[in-house]
């Protein structure tokens, strides 16, 4: 350890970062891997962009990662004209205005473990973004072992996306209600990563939110799998072992054709990436629509626990 001084001049001790995670870098990278880029991820070039993605952008004003560039999920990330992800269109503009052309190689990381930094993720492998990474940990781990944060705001310069995002490149990635009603009474996984009591029917949504559902419950036959379980205290992804681990002993396995699910699709988004990504599962979709529009439909089955 070595003594510095922070951006206040008191003394600090600089620790050693987190481990490198045990993953391929061209999916989930490590806060060092970021740090010895912030050069080239602040430069005006589009080889390399960061973003922090955040459902509160009071954390990026108040310091982030050098090179970051804010998107607040609320205003960013959902569509302007329906209650969904960002259509063909906003995400070439929304991709535009963060610097981003079909080359650039894409970090991402925010706040609550990743879960809104896992979002986007998911969203630009939906719309085919050809290389795409989240940084292990995400702000938490970030700030939690001290590396650097600015409170300058970066805008990048606009810059035009020529590849085609219409139709999606991989639509595999993602369920529709449809999807969900025919998978029903079929061998299809179904995994509910929302808090126990939200799967139980007990709360509609985690205390806090605003938005929920008419009913309480889960999908018939889901097994739930809380998001939480993929991460350490620290935010990072727990390692392979200890993922493969915690999938097989709730009788989640590789050759399964899983559909994932939350209230809003961004808890599952962290669970979908662990599988599709992390471990290697072929057959992965995030079912964004979630609890929000399942328990709000009519004449659609569902269970509650005792």
């Amino acid at each position: 350890m070595t003594t510095d001084h922070n951006r206040n001049g008191e003394n600090r001790v600089e620790t050693d970062g987190p481990p490198e995670p045990e993953y391929p870098t061209d999916v989930l990278v490590s806060p060092a891997w970021v740090e010895s880029r912030v050069d080239q991820l602040a430069s005006e070039g589009t080889d390399m962009r960061l973003l922090e993605v955040d459902v509160n952008t009071a954390f990026y004003e108040a310091g982030h990662a050098p090179g970051a560039v804010s998107v607040d999920w609320r205003e960013d990330l959902r569509s302007a004209d329906a209650h969904d992800i960002l259509s063909p269109q906003e995400m070439r503009s929304f991709l535009e205005s963060c610097g981003i052309t079909e080359e650039t190689t894409v970090v991402v990381y925010g706040d609550n473990s990743n879960w809104f930094a896992a979002h986007l993720y998911w969203q630009l492998t939906y719309y085919g973004h050809q290389d795409v990474r989240i940084m292990d940990g995400g702000r938490q781990c970030w700030v939690d072992y001290d590396y650097p944060l600015t409170a300058d705001p970066v805008t990048p310069p606009t810059v035009a996306y020529e590849r085609s995002l219409e139709p999606p490149a991989r639509p595999g990635v993602r369920a529709y209600r449809d999807d969900v009603r025919d998978a029903l009474d079929t061998d299809t996984v179904f995994v509910d990563v929302r808090l126990p009591a939200e799967f139980r029917g007990e709360i509609v949504k985690p205390p806090g939110i605003d938005e929920g559902a008419r009913r309480g419950g889960h999908v018939p036959g889901a097994t739930n799998v809380f998001w939480a379980e993929n991460v350490r205290p620290d935010g990072r992804f727990k390692t392979p072992a200890r993922l493969r681990a915690l999938y097989d002993s709730r009788g989640i396995t590789p050759d399964d054709d899983i559909i994932v699910y939350c209230r809003i699709g961004e808890r599952s988004s962290v669970t979908w990436f662990v599988l599709e990504e992390l471990l290697g599962y072929e057959r992965v979709r995030n079912y964004d629509g979630s609890w929000t529009e399942w328990g709000n439909m009519i004449g659609v089955p569902i269970e509650v626990s005792e």
